[in-house]
């Protein structure tokens, strides 16, 4: 209380302090749990995982051809191929606890190879599996060639450059809109079966926010496990209706999402099988494709860039250093390779769910994301185990995902402390590129779902499928613009540096400037001479 004039007493409100490193959490990326819960949350995060690891594949299949041993073997190949690439994200790459999985990005170019390899009257003689090996194929040549691109970015210190120039305003769009661009799978997927996701989606909200209140002893453990209960219990429940018949009169589209004996993923996956690149035959190249798969590539780099910031939030790690960025992305670009070579279907890109994850358990370890790197390898290997987890119904999935989107959407907004939010010149660039990153989307969404095409229709399906990739993104929407206003518009005036917050990052833009770097990010084992930072 302070006094004023006439000696009335008003109340003196303090701003909240400006943090590099997120306060409250509970393990940062450099510490680890006891080993129990460490195994635990691993087996957590992988059930995360999960879901897009089953959808992609759920989408693509059918229109390579293929029937549920294919979906069944691809769900599989990606598991594998996830495990080692996220080993080797958070052993050489960027070292933030990010998982490394499948990409909505690359559905576009992988769905336009699908369909010109299974509309010629030559594929009318093939069988199921032929049509889709040879499409897995002709995906497989244009992964091996794009991911040199994204090669290139990350290890020629490109996105270094570009990382060097991004303020605190600039990236708000870019991890905000990482986990808002993804509403299409939160609610919207859930509502496919409402009676099982919208209870799925309460209990994990009360189990996670409400119930560690009233449990105050045992608050953390209900707090990061409330994913493993909410969706043991709701999979019973589904189990229960299923087996109860509710379902028996329903339509097809409705028992497909609703009942848990239809996803033929147990009938379709083999006991024991490892996947082995070329394991679908030799690759095949096309121009069109590389280039469509470039766009896909440059889009997964910008979404893994705004997932790995916000993982390294939650992870109470400081500001990730350009060249480790840059280092990052290159590693990401060795994963869309072996994911070429193994044959998944399928780029990669940090997963957004497992960052939210995170962000609900309060444990940001770097050793729970390698553990459930572990799992993914595991249950790849033993097909008919990981296909029981993998049956669990996409709605429930889709419940969880509506709550771990939000964290890394706010941990986007979480970077609003560090600009000044007074200043008109960032509330409109903060407002016009959050705007643009949902509109401009759904304006080519919308385009798409009417009229067959996307508003780009030009005779080389290439080009088209290039500007449907980049403009139905919106991270990269929303980062492109926030990016080019933030750096052209009024860069002479004495507070544009402040207002952006580029101050608060000066410190963290070269990897020896912080001490702090070198705990969080630094290669092990003295690898930094064989690859040093930028």
């Amino acid at each position: 209380m302070v006094e004023k004039g006439g000696g009335a007493k008003v109340d003196e409100f303090q701003p909240h302090p400006v943090k590099e490193q997120l306060p409250g959490v509970d393990f940062c990326i450099s510490s680890s749990p006891p080993w129990p819960e460490a195994v635990l949350l691993g087996f957590q995060h992988y059930v995360v995982m999960l879901g897009n690891t089953v959808i992609i594949p759920s989408i693509l299949v059918p229109l390579m051809g293929g029937g549920n041993e294919e979906k069944a073997e691809l769900i599989n190949t990606v598991l594998f191929v996830a495990g080692i690439n996220t080993l080797l994200q958070t052993l050489f790459g960027s070292r933030v606890p990010v998982v490394i999985g499948g990409s909505f990005a690359f559905i576009i170019p992988a769905t336009s190879i699908a369909l010109s390899n299974n509309s010629g009257s030559s594929s009318a003689s093939l069988s199921q599996h032929q049509r889709f090996t040879q499409s897995i194929r002709a995906i497989q040549g244009a992964l091996i060639i794009a991911s040199f691109l994204q090669m290139t970015i990350g290890f020629f210190g490109f996105w270094r450059i570009f990382a060097r120039f991004l303020s605190p305003l600039a990236a708000v769009p870019l991890v905000t809109l990482t986990g808002l661009g993804l509403y299409a799978r939160g609610f919207p997927q859930l509502a496919k079966c409402i009676e099982v996701g919208l209870p799925a989606l309460v209990i994990v909200v009360f189990l996670s926010q409400f119930l560690p209140h009233m449990l105050e002893s045992r608050a953390s453990t209900v707090t990061r496990f409330a994913v493993l209960f909410s969706v043991a219990i709701i999979w019973v429940y589904a189990e229960i209706l299923t087996a109860a018949g509710a379902y028996d009169k329903s339509s097809p589209k409705t028992q497909s999402n609703c009942r848990t004996d239809r996803s033929g993923l147990i009938g379709g996956a083999r006991w024991i099988k490892v996947p082995y690149p070329f394991q679908w035959g030799k690759p095949t190249f096309k121009a069109g494709d590389i280039f469509a798969m470039m766009a896909a590539c440059v889009v997964a780099v910008i979404e893994s860039t705004g997932t790995i910031i916000a993982a390294s939030r939650y992870g109470s790690a400081t500001p990730v250093p350009p060249s480790v960025l840059s280092r990052g992305i290159g590693w990401q670009g060795i994963g869309t390779m072996l994911n070429g070579l193994f044959g998944t279907g399928n780029g990669c890109t940090a997963a957004v769910e497992n960052a939210g994850l995170m962000g609900l358990t309060r444990v940001g370890s770097r050793r729970v994301i390698q553990i459930s790197a572990g799992f993914m390898l595991f249950f790849s290997v033993l097909g008919k185990f990981g296909a029981v987890v993998a049956s669990i119904p996409l709605p429930i999935f889709a419940a969880i995902y509506c709550v771990l989107f939000a964290y890394v959407a706010s941990a986007g907004l979480g970077h609003l402390q560090f600009c000044n939010l007074n200043s008109f010149r960032t509330k409109f660039i903060l407002g016009f590129s959050l705007f643009m990153g949902l509109s401009v989307p759904q304006y080519f969404n919308q385009v798409m779902l009417v009229e067959g095409h996307g508003p780009v229709s030009t005779g080389a399906i290439w080009f088209n499928d290039i500007m449907q990739v980049i403009f139905t993104s919106p991270a990269t929407v929303g980062i492109a613009t926030a990016y080019l206003l933030d750096i052209t518009h009024s860069p002479r005036h004495s507070s544009t540096r402040r207002d952006s917050g580029r101050h608060w990052w000066q410190k963290f833009r070269y990897f020896d400037q912080d001490t702090r770097s070198a705990e969080f990010y630094a290669l092990p084992y003295d690898l930094n001479r064989f690859f040093p930072s930028f």
